[in-house]
């Protein structure tokens, strides 16, 4: 099978899986198509290494299909994967599927500010920002900031009502009073608190699907 007959057929399969699932094929020793998605992207170019406790080396090793977690010590992110070895003309190969992981065992974020910290539900977390290397929490009783990046927040959150909008921001739906149409198919969400936040044009196809707006 040659190689664009190939990247054809990994589209295809691609489309069998949520918007929310990463797609990536080795051909034993290095991956040779990977495609990232809006909840998880484990950074992986063609050409890459496969490393040693991903779980596409543990595929490659037992020869069998392997599904379970590994922690963020191997891309810096963690993930749910499941991962299918297989063989063509005596060459090895293993295509894999990178699942977020699931909500944390916790309800709340623990918003700094200057006097301490203060734990707030989810329910009552407004958005999150990323600005000046930071990551601010704007809720409904404080604002502050918290220690993990946004891209850590977008693994962990619930995906049920928190909604990556803009490589800046994570919004509540359950926070948004209106949604209002924007330039280029794109949108601006009117937030509870009277805050006006873009949702980018690289988010908006995911945010109209999410939304059904």
């Amino acid at each position: 099978m040659g190689e664009f007959s190939l990247s054809i057929l990994i589209d295809v399969v691609g489309e069998l899986f949520s918007d929310e699932t990463s797609i990536a094929v080795s051909n034993g020793d290095k991956y040779i198509y990977y495609r990232p998605s809006k909840r998880i992207n484990l950074k992986i170019k063609p050409g890459d290494p496969v490393k040693e406790g991903t779980i596409t080396y543990k595929a490659l090793l037992s020869g069998q299909k392997v599904s379970e977690f590994i922690s963020r010590d191997v891309f810096g992110v963690p993930y749910y994967g499941m991962a299918v070895p297989f063989s063509i003309k005596g060459k090895q190969g293993c295509i894999t599927a990178v699942f977020p992981t699931l909500t944390s065992a916790t309800s709340v974020v623990t918003v700094k500010v200057n006097e301490g910290w203060i734990p707030v539900p989810f329910e009552k977390v407004i958005y999150l920002e990323a600005k000046n290397r930071k990551t601010y929490v704007i809720t409904e009783v404080c604002s502050g900031t918290h220690k993990d990046s946004l891209n850590e927040f977008d693994y962990y959150l619930p995906k049920e009502t928190f909604i990556r909008c803009h490589r800046s921001f994570i919004v509540n739906v359950t926070q948004i009073k209106m949604i209002h149409p924007d330039t280029h198919s794109t949108f601006l969400l009117e937030m509870k608190d009277g805050t006006e936040i873009p949702v980018s044009q690289s988010y908006s196809s995911y945010f109209r699907k999410l939304l059904g707006v």
